[in-house]
């Protein structure tokens, strides 16, 4: 018990810092607001969902951002830009690994992968107009949007931005998924055991 727990940790740390370096790769998509960025760094999240578990999941997303906040910083102290990262991910990872523990293959991994995608999707607007929307404008100096310039931002630019960012990290992780299925499988029996 000891030792998986001890290499769960290992391995937790490992993935947590693999996606902090991706994360530092990130890249706007020139049709949507600059502040809204792609990069894979869900990716070693969804490898520590499905191999030991969401908390492991959780904890390389947590992790990630907490590395970058630290590193990079935030312009006003208040890092709302890595909640937002982080509300994001774990939208994203969590329904994989729900779909993928119970149905462990290739069908199950994409069904996740676009449940995932609309939950990020979906999830994020509402989190954007309640929450991180208002955050910004608050503590980054986001100029104040009324409610028709709000939806817009919304409507148009974070739920087309979200459904794009999660096809883009679908096909990287389907891709990754076939020759790294059998590895897959073998770290869950050991993680689970």
């Amino acid at each position: 018990m000891k030792k998986n727990r001890l290499r769960s940790m290992i391995a937790i740390a490992m993935l947590s810092s693999i996606s902090f370096v991706l994360m530092l790769f990130n890249f706007p998509l020139p049709p949507f607001p600059a502040f809204l960025k792609v990069d894979f760094s869900e990716v070693p999240a969804i490898i520590a969902a499905v191999t030991m578990g969401p908390v492991a999941g959780i904890l390389v997303e947590l992790f990630k951002n907490i590395l970058d906040w630290l590193f990079a910083g935030s312009p006003t102290g208040v890092p709302v830009g890595h909640m937002a990262n982080f509300a994001t991910g774990v939208l994203f990872v969590m329904p994989v690994w729900w779909v993928y523990h119970r149905l462990s293959n290739t069908k199950g991994m994409t069904t996740g992968l676009i449940i995932g995608t609309l939950s990020m999707a979906v999830g994020m607007s509402l989190l954007n107009y309640v929450l991180f929307l208002p955050l910004y404008t608050k503590f980054m100096n986001f100029p104040v949007m009324s409610g028709e310039e709000l939806y817009s931002m919304i409507v148009l630019g974070i739920l087309p931005f979200n459904i794009l960012k999660g096809i883009i990290l679908a096909a990287i992780v389907l891709l990754l998924f076939r020759s790294m299925q059998t590895w897959i499988t073998k770290q869950r029996s050991i993680h689970h055991s």
